[in-house]
Formats: structure tokens, sequence, C-alpha cells
């Protein structure tokens, strides 16, 4: 019985076992993975065909074959020697008439001698009083008529060719002896820049920059200008700090700053120093080298990165040692400057033995109250003396009357200077001393006029058609002026500076992309391996401050920050950190050569990755500080199209095959252009185009293709005509290749209307047959390697007036620049017989709008000749959402004949997803989910896809990312009240108070700063001075800081109310540079093949055990893969992001070890009769005196009130 008992009871046991079996091979059959892969089969197939028809893209293949057209190898040493040249031809027009400047300049300030004639400027056009009307309509008192007119060329303003106007900081008086008799000679210079413009109509501004303060500008302009982009303009700038200023005026210099930490300086005499050593920080640049130490019993450097060293004199190390200076607290006890001196010596003399550093001239400068000077001549002795390599300058900050007396006697026994500075107004005008005397020896020899070329800065709208008021690139290129009259007394006097600025653009165009192909570039780096221009250079500064102020904002990016090198392989033998270094060396050094480094490239504002093989080839541009490489991809960038039409002998009038208004060009490209002295104006880069054809096919037409040759400097140069031009026959006829192919397609289809494209006929006709009813287009499109774009809307299609989403042809007039053009190429060489669909990205905290998305699909043709193939055009088409989605959806809710499927996408155990190459969902059952990264979505998934090597995780780091600045009130953590705040705002309430009960108080304490005006802080200029708001403005340098509310005195004296803010000040002002990175995703097309599809499945995932299976094909003739995932097991889901976040520093002190540079060609650091110079200061105690009058005055004052 128990025997029975229990055989009974085993086939219960045995079925639950079986059944569990069964149950767990109907979950492994939960998705049916031989239909995923008919589904992303037949889906494929039907998109690729549709698409192949609808674009005629094999007819477009051979219409190009039908013109014997030829696929050349590139030569890209021989074309980067043929660019290098023309750059080189048009910056050598920038330097001789900057040298024609300068020897005018000089000469006339010979004539001059020591004074105008009548003791006054005479009769020149003062920015500031053009055009300036009286209350009654009458022209001001001072005020002088000069008709200006809108010019394009320079900066969209208002301006007068004919003549030139002086700019002028307002605490520059026009009532002293020097300025008065600068002003007059230097209008002798108004016919030199005239002719300069005459000869190079791509001139830029033109300027003489005096020593003394004020600017003499050509062409003249009112400040603020008319008609202007600036409507908050603001006092102009004292331009005597900037770089094109001073690196111009000096040779380089190491400088090593000691600041006062004692018990001598008081907290505001403390603020003053710090202010001091700011503004001579704001006097180097990328050429000079500078480290501050603070003593007081003991010596150290105030930042820890720059221990023992010299650090480059670039934005980023400025930027640390400022933060670093105004986070200093004071250490307190006696002044040990004998220690510091002998430490600042130590590491000059170092540098100078090693050949570190600039190799030119050395300085101390020494700021603080002057104690510890005891026993400071045993050191000079030691260190210094006889031969005085190194200068000492001395500032006086407090102390008293014996601590001046040994500062200065410390300058004026080393070759320096010393000034006494009182007030936060003084610093500005006493450091300039400091490059007044560097300037010493180079005015001395008069026979070496260095040419200076500036870094890159956003300056002035651009010149171009489809300008968009945002600012361009610039650079200056300046030499100094120096004064050769003969004195009594040995001087050595720097007249100013004379220079124009070079808008990065024009140098471009010198270098077309359609020469180096799609996915090439080029790009040109300087001695100190900074970039002037890249493609992925993103200055952080916006050009509000110059618009402004005329102020520029330098950005010194270096080469390894913008070139993004692929992950270093263990397998891989190949080092590319190391050979792009050797690249840069090669290029600091103006060596011509070539190389090969595989890179990442990032698309969609660091959303989307690619990585490839490039070659860069380079060359030096002679007699300027720049090389130059160009860059193109491996494999299809080797190679170009040629194929051109002879407008002379095309079958009619070319201008036929550009009718209607459903055609863009490039507007950034020179097709054919008027110089800017033409009276010639166009609207748009299609009206000048179509006028210069109309031109083309007349008898006497020339294409000037050749542009003008720069002559030596005392060769005469012709003047050109006002109407010349410039025209790239090369382009302009492979452009009309372009459209002829076009068009050659519409009349074989027997539609000659823009609105009847072929492809419509062909749409018509294929909805007929019910063959692809289910897709609709809303447009189609074809851009060609012209720059020319070409599209038709469907007739279906309409376009809102009120539609606040720009036209197609709006967004993507760069249609050649664009990233579907760049990818669709890309992609081409991966799979030649495929689409690259995109949708807008869709970031996952957004809610979805309204309207669907519209999915783009892209394909580029690629013609052969010869065995090798070069792109021609990419076509595209723009699918309506919901008609992909539903033809996916009937697709994936059937299976294959003959075939039983339990599970389909149209049910709820399956989700359905198409994604992108880079992991962004296309389709989904969710409309809401297109454009999201699907990881956002599900993490858990697609991090399992990265596990399984379908997608490749690739890190990418952005060294030039702006991030929120705390500091600054208008970010987010800006606003945050501490608990001092409100006390900070009583005690301003309290001081306005005062101010308004108490004028006379106010009075005498205006009194008491002569230089008001001026703020301490060179990062910014603001027209209050405030002293505590101004130590916090120095803190940031980051961007612009928003001006006091306060009055400020007119040229005339009168009080007027301040000008408003800059209008987006709050949005630029809060934010700083930062490393951000994103770890972005590529599709790994090797891993998926068309055979059978990648299964997969989820275990653990949730408590019951229960596993998801999910499944990943192929989708052919796309970039898009069909991932199909098991809904029953309910698996939590982590997220994954691809937006970019801020990133740790790369490594601390990373800046520590100075890179590779080339140092400046000219050195002029010694002149042996220098030491007959008897001025070494400035008569600081008749100013000192001033100071101490004015405070008692003001404290005197309000005893009284009181």
């Amino acid at each position: 019985m128990a025997l029975r008992g229990s055989m009974s009871r085993r086939p219960p046991l045995l079925l639950v076992a079986l059944l569990a079996a069964a149950a767990l091979a109907n979950q492994l059959e939960d998705i049916p993975h031989n239909e995923v892969k008919n589904w992303a089969l037949k889906f494929g197939v039907d998109l690729w065909e549709f698409g192949r028809h609808f674009t005629k893209m094999n007819q477009i293949q051979s219409k190009y074959r039908e013109y014997n057209v030829e696929v050349a190898r590139k030569d890209g040493l021989l074309l980067v020697r043929e660019l290098a040249a023309e750059v080189k031809n048009h910056m050598d027009f920038k330097i001789n008439a900057v040298m024609r400047i300068m020897d005018s300049a000089e000469a006339a300030a010979l004539s001059a001698g020591g004074s105008s004639s009548d003791g006054s400027p005479g009769t020149y056009y003062d920015a500031r009083w053009l055009n300036v009307h009286a209350d009654d309509g009458t022209l001001a008192a001072r005020a002088r008529r000069l008709l200006l007119s809108p010019s394009r060329h320079f900066d969209h303003i208002a301006v007068n060719t004919s003549y030139s106007a002086v700019l002028m900081p307002p605490y520059i008086s026009t009532e002293d002896e020097k300025v008065q008799n600068q002003i007059a000679w230097s209008e002798h210079l108004d016919p030199l820049f005239v002719n300069n413009y005459e000869i190079d109509p791509s001139l830029s501004w033109q300027y003489y920059a005096s020593s003394t303060g004020f600017m003499r500008r050509y062409p003249a302009m009112s400040w603020p200008p008319e008609d202007g982009y600036s409507h908050h303009a603001r006092d102009f700038y004292d331009f005597r700090s900037s770089n094109w200023f001073v690196e111009a005026a000096t040779s380089p210099k190491d400088l090593v700053i000691l600041l006062d930490d004692s018990d001598d300086l008081g907290s505001s005499y403390m603020r003053m120093a710090k202010a001091t050593v700011s503004a001579l920080l704001d006097t180097l640049g990328p050429n000079d080298f500078v480290n501050i130490y603070r003593y007081s019993e003991t010596v150290s450097e105030i930042h820890p990165c720059y221990t023992k060293i010299l650090a480059q004199a670039v934005p980023e190390a400025i930027r640390e040692l400022k933060s670093a200076l105004w986070g200093l607290e004071p250490t307190g006890g006696a002044a040990n400057l004998t220690g510091a001196l002998n430490m600042g010596f130590e590491i000059l003399q170092r540098y100078n033995r090693t050949g570190q550093g600039c190799q030119c001239n050395q300085a101390i400068a020494v700021v603080g109250a002057g104690g510890g000077a005891a026993g400071v001549k045993g050191v000079f002795r030691i260190w210094n003396w006889p031969h005085m390599p190194v200068r000492i300058f001395t500032y006086r900050v407090g102390g008293d009357a014996t601590s001046g007396h040994n500062m200065k006697d410390m300058a004026c026994s080393n070759k320096g200077f010393h000034v006494t500075i009182n007030d936060h107004g003084e610093i500005r005008s006493k450091v300039l001393h400091f490059v007044e005397v560097l300037a010493r020896p180079l005015v001395m020899y008069q026979t070496v006029h260095p040419v200076h070329w500036s870094p890159a800065y956003v300056g002035g709208r651009s010149s171009n058609l489809a300008d968009d008021g945002m600012g361009q690139l610039m650079t200056s290129v300046t030499v100094p002026i120096f004064d050769r009259r003969n004195h009594t007394k040995r001087e050595a006097n720097l007249l100013g500076v004379v220079g124009t600025d070079v808008p990065v653009d024009q140098i471009k165009k010198l270098v077309p992309p359609y020469k180096l192909g799609v996915n090439g570039y080029s790009f040109m780096v300087d001695n100190n391996g900074h970039v002037l221009y890249h493609p992925d250079l993103r200055p952080l500064h916006t050009n509000e401050e110059y618009t402004e102020t005329l102020r520029p904002l330098y950005s010194s990016v270096d080469l390894t920050d913008v070139e993004l090198l692929v992950d270093s392989d263990e397998n891989s033998r190949v080092n590319f950190t190391s050979l792009l270094l050797d690249l840069r060396h090669d290029m600091i050094e103006q060596r011509e050569g070539e190389t090969e480094i595989g890179v990442k490239v990032q698309y969609d504002s660091m959303r989307r990755v690619a990585t490839r093989q490039q070659r860069y080839f380079y060359s030096p541009v002679e007699g300027t500080p720049y090389s130059l490489a160009i860059v193109l991809p491996e494999g299809y960038g080797m190679y170009e199209l040629q194929a051109e039409q002879e407008i002379k002998h095309s079958p009619k009038n070319v201008t036929e095959y550009f009718k209607g208004d459903n055609w863009r060009v490039h507007p950034d490209w020179v097709y054919c252009e008027y110089a800017s002295t033409s009276e010639q104006s166009f609207t748009s880069a299609e009206e000048q185009l179509l006028h210069f054809l109309t031109r083309a096919g007349r008898p006497a037409w020339k294409w000037m293709s050749l542009r003008p040759r720069a002559l030596t400097l005392h060769n005469a140069h012709k003047k050109q005509d006002r109407d010349s031009y410039y025209c790239d026959k090369n382009l302009v006829q492979s452009l009309v290749r372009d459209a002829m192919v076009i068009k050659e397609l519409d009349t074989h289809t027997g539609h000659s209307s823009h609105h009847s494209h072929p492809i419509a006929t062909l749409m018509a006709l294929l909805t007929r047959q019910g063959r692809f009813h289910k897709f609709v287009v809303t447009l189609s499109f074809i851009a060609t390697r012209s720059g020319l774009l070409k599209w038709t809307e469907n007739i279906n299609s309409s376009r809102t007036s009120d539609s606040a989403e720009p036209h197609f042809s709006e967004k993507y007039a760069r249609a050649y620049d664009s990233e579907w053009y760049r990818r669709a190429v890309e992609h081409h060489a991966i799979e030649p017989e495929s689409f690259v669909f995109s949708v807008p990205f869709r970031d996952g905290e957004d809610e979805a709008s309204g309207k669907p998305p519209l999915v783009l699909a892209t394909h580029a043709v690629f013609v052969e000749s010869r065995g090798h193939r070069a792109p021609a055009a990419v076509v595209g088409l723009h699918f309506e959402l919901d008609s992909l989605a539903k033809h996916f959806l009937n697709v994936t809710s059937t299976c294959t004949a003959g075939s039983v499927c339990k599970k389909t996408c149209a049910g709820d155990e399956l989700d359905c997803y198409i994604l992108d190459d880079n992991g962004f969902i296309i389709l989904s059952e969710d409309a809401s989910q297109t454009g999201r990264f699907f990881g956002q979505v599900d993490g858990t998934i697609m991090d399992s896809l990265v596990q399984d090597r379908i997608y490749k995780k690739v890190t990418v780091h952005d060294h030039q990312g702006r991030c929120p600045d705390s500091r600054n009130p208008f970010s987010g953590d800006g606003n945050k009240l501490s608990p001092l705040k409100p006390l900070s705002w009583l005690g301003t309430y309290l001081t306005n108070l005062l101010a308004v009960w108490f004028p006379l108080w106010e009075s005498a304490r205006a009194k008491s700063h002569p230089y008001a005006e001026e703020e301490f802080d060179y990062d910014y200029d603001g027209d209050d001075i405030e002293h505590e708001e101004d130590t916090e403005r120095d803190r940031g340098m980051y961007e612009i800081i928003i001006e006091g509310s306060g009055e400020r005195p007119a040229p005339g004296g009168e009080r007027v109310p301040a000008r408003e803010p800059p209008r987006e000040a709050a949005r630029s002002a809060a934010v700083r540079p930062c490393d951000t990175s994103a770890e972005l995703f590529a599709l790994q097309a090797a891993r998926l093949t068309a055979a059978q599809p990648l299964k997969g499945k989820l275990t653990n995932c949730h408590n019951s055990g229960c596993e998801r299976p999910f499944s990943v094909q192929k989708i052919q003739h796309s970039n898009l893969i069909l991932l199909v995932v098991d809904t029953l097991c309910p698996c939590g889901a982590k997220r994954l992001d691809v937006r970019a976040r801020e990133a740790p520093p790369r490594a601390p002190c990373r800046r520590r070890a100075a890179p590779a540079r080339r140092r400046p060609p000219h050195c002029v650091s010694y002149h042996p009769e220098e030491i007959e110079i008897e001025s070494c200061d400035s008569g600081s105690r008749a100013r000192a005196l001033g100071g101490v009058l004015a405070a008692l005055a003001a404290r005197a004052a309000l005893a009284l009130a009181t």
C-alpha cells in the first residue's frame, strides 16, 4: 500500500515539472525571433525602395556620368601649400597697410614737434560729439556735423570713409598738451587711411592708438554708433592694457610679482594692492610668463599649482591666479622683502639659464607698503648689479614717506619705475608705466618695428549677407610708433600703436570648403599652439563687451583642446596623443608635413558621436606666427569630383537653371563678390549669384579668379576699381553643372515648373499603383557639393505664416555644413545602399509638443570614375512620423505567410522600438518617446545592449564647456540668500541715504576720487566705483558685469543718467569656463548580421525570478535597428543620459608643465644708453599730497554736516 501510494503521487509531480518546462519554453518563445528578422527586412526594404525611386538617386548618378566627369585624387600637401600662399598674400596686404601708417605717423609726429601751432588739437571729429543735437533740435555747442552712411563692411554701422574720428575714454582730458599735440598731428593720417582702403577694400578698421589714451579710428563713426548693433553702448574702454597694444609695444617678459602680506597693509590698502596686481596681470599675454608670491615673515606662491615655476600667461592661468589672489587671507607679521626678492631673482635666473620662459625681458614688481627694505641693496649686488638684467617696478600702497623713498630707490637703481597709489582710480594709469618702461629699448633702437598678431576675439558683425548679428572672430595686427624727436634730456617715448582689425572670416574664405570636401576642414595655429580658427572653436565670450565698449575679450584655446582623439586601444600600436603633439609641435615650428590620426567627431551639440581616421596636411604661413592645416577624411575624403560646365559653352542661358524660388546657395561661400567699395548691394546670396551669372554670359566677361597680389612695402600698389570683383571660376562652373543635372531630370520627365517636380509625379504614380501609399513625404530635396540646395514641397503640405518653426530652407541654407549631409556621406562608407534617418532631439524632461516631429532621411550620392568614387550630392526626404508609424505597425502586427506567431508588436506583450545608430528613438508605440535617447526610457536594456557590444559607449570630453557661475548674481546658485545678505542690503541703503541727505559729503568724496570713473578691476569696465563690488567682480573674470545705476559725467562735465545695463548681461555673465563630458553611444553594425537577430535577456531583475528577453535586428538599408522587448517581466529600469555634465578637472595642476611653443622672432630688451634716462617715477608725492588734502576736505565736510 505504501508503495502504491508512492507511485500514485509521482504523476502530479511529473506533470508540474513538465508544465514548468513548457512554461519556460513558452517564455523563451515569447519573442518570435524569426519574425523580428522578417519585420526588419520588410520595413527596411520598403523604405529603401521607396526612397530610391522617390529621390531619383540612380538617375542623378547617370546624369553625372553622361558628362564624362572625373574623380581625381587630392594632393594634400600641394593643396595646403597653395592655400597657405593665399593666406600669406592676404595677411601681407594687412601688414603693408599697417607699416605705411607707421611710417606716416612717425614722420607726422617728427614734423609737428612739441606742440600744435595754436596750442589746440584743431578741428577734429570727436566720436562723442558727432551729429549731437540740443533739445531745440540745433547742433550742440561742441558737436560737429558729419554725414554717416551704414556700411555692411564695417560692422553694419554708419560710417564716413573720408575721415577718421577720435574715440576717447571719459577720464582722458583734451586739455592735456600731449593729447592735443597728438590729436593734431595724427589728423594727417586720414589721407593714408583712405589710400589704404582704396588699395585693399577688404581692410577693416584702421587706427592709431595713442599712449596718452585716445584712439583715432578710420572710418569715422559716432559713439555710441548711429544705426548700429548696440543700443547699450557704454564709455569707450582704455585700450592700453589690451594684448594688441601691450605686445606690440613691448617684447615678451618674465614677471615675478611680490605682494606685501604683512601687518604694514590694512584691509583697504590690501584691496588696492590686490587690484594693482590684477591690473598688472591684465597687461600680460600668451608670450609672457608670470607668478605671484606673497611675503610677510615667509615667502610663498599664492597658487599651489605654480610652485617654483612661472606660468604662461594664457587666460586660464590668469583666471586661476586672479581667483587665488582675491581669495587670499592676510597672514600678518613683519615684511621679509629681502627674502621675497631673493626668491624672485632665483627663479628668474634659473629660467634664463635653462632656456625656459620668454628668454627676453625679466622684471620683478613689488606691490606693498615698502616695509622690510633694509638690506635690499645687498640682494641687488648679488643678483642684478651692475648689468641689471632684471628690472624692478615698485608700487607703494600705504606705508610712510621713508618706505616710499626706499621703494623709489629700488626702482630707479634697477632700470624700473616707481609709483605711489593712493586711490583705486589711479591704478589703471599708473600701472601703464610698466609698459612704457619695457618699451624703452625698442624705442631707442628705432630700427625694429615688430609686427604683432593678437589672439582671436569675438568682434563686430560679419559682412556676410547671412550675418546673424552675433559677431565674428577677429584678430588684430599692430606695430609700435616711436618718438624720433631729439630731446634736451635722454628720453624714449612710445607714441602709441597703429593697427588694423582682420576678420577671421576673410581668412577662411581663402580656404574654400568645397576644395576640402565633405567632413574636411581647416584650422590655423599660432606660435603658442593656440588656434586662430577651428570648426570646433567656441569662444566663451559673446561680442556684447566689444559692441558696447570696443573691448576685445580674447580666446586662447589650444589645439589639443579641439581635436578629440579616439580612446587608446590596448591592441593598438599607435599612440594618437603622441601624434597630435607631434603635429602641434611641427605647426608651431612652422614645418611642412602630414600625418594620420584617429578622432572622435561629435554631432548635434554633443549628443551624437562617430569615429574616423583623418589625414592632416600642414604648411607655414610665411611672415606670420601661423601655420595652416587642412584635414581630409581617410577614404572618400581623398577624392574629389571634377564636373564643371563652361558658361560660355552652355547650350542655354545658365540663369535658366536657377528659375523659381525653391533653391538656395551657401550664404558664406564666395561664388562671386564685389569689393566693399562698390555701390552694388544685394539682399541675398541668390540675388548676387544671378547678377554675376547674367554678367558671365556677356561677351566681354572676365572671370577675375586671381586675387590681387601684395607687393613689397615700398612698391607702389595699384588702387582697385570701386566695382572690382572676384569670382571663383571652379566653384561657379561646378554649381552650374549641378544645377543642369537637376534641371535635366525635370525636363526628362516633362515638368518644367518647379512646382511640378518629377518626384511629385512619381509619387502620384506610385499612389495610383497602391504600392507606397502609406508613406507621406512633406518635402524632398537635393544638396550638392557646390553648395546648392533645391527642394520640392508636397502639394498637400502647407506651412502657416504664423508657424514658429523656420522653413527647411531657412534652417539648412548651409546644407553642405549640416549634420545630415555630413552623416550621410560618412554612413555611405558603412553601408552604401542606405538612408540615414534622424529626428529632432527631445529631452526626457521636456513636454511633448502637440505637433509630431518630421523624420529626416538622407542618402549620399557618389559618382564613380576609373575605379574611384567621390560624393556629388545628398538627397533626402521629410517623412510624416504618423505615416512611418502606421506602416511600421502594419508590418510588425502580422506574421509572414505560412508561420504562426503568438505575439506581435500590436499586442501588449511586446514593446517594439526603432533606434538609430546613436540610440535615439525614431519610432515607438508611444509617440511622445520619439527623439528621446532610449537610455532615458529603459536604461537597463540600453546597458545590456552596450554589454552585448551592440552599442559602444564613447566618452566625449569638451574642454570649452560653459557652466553656471555660482558666484554670479544671475546664475541659479548666485541667487541663494546668504545670512549676511540682508546686512549688505542695509549697508547699501544707509550709504545711499547718507548721500541723499549730505550732498556736501558726496561732493567732497568725489573730489577725493579724481578718477572715480575708473574701476580697478581691468576685467570689467563699470561706471561707478564701489570698491567692495569691484573686488567681487575681479574674482569672476568670466564675462560682462552689469553697470551701476548711478549717474556719470558726460564729456562736457555735466551729469547725465547712466545707460541701462547690457541687454544680455544677465544671460552671458552667469557662465564660467569648465570641462564637461558626455557618455554617448555608437552602433557597432558589424555585430549585427542580416541572417539572425541577436537574442538577449535580462535575468534577476525582479524578485519573482522572471526573465525579460529581447531581440535586436539590423534594419537593412538604414542606420536603424529594430528592438523588441518582452513586457511580462516587470524589471526595474535605470536611466542613462547623453547630456553633457560638468566634469572634474582633468588633473590637478595640469598646466604646470608648459606646453611646447615658439618664441616671437624679435626680442629687444636692452640698450646700452638706457641708463641715461633719469625718469623713474611719476611725481607721486604731489599726487599723494593731493589725495591727503582731498581726504581731509571730505572729513571736514562730514563733520560740518553732522
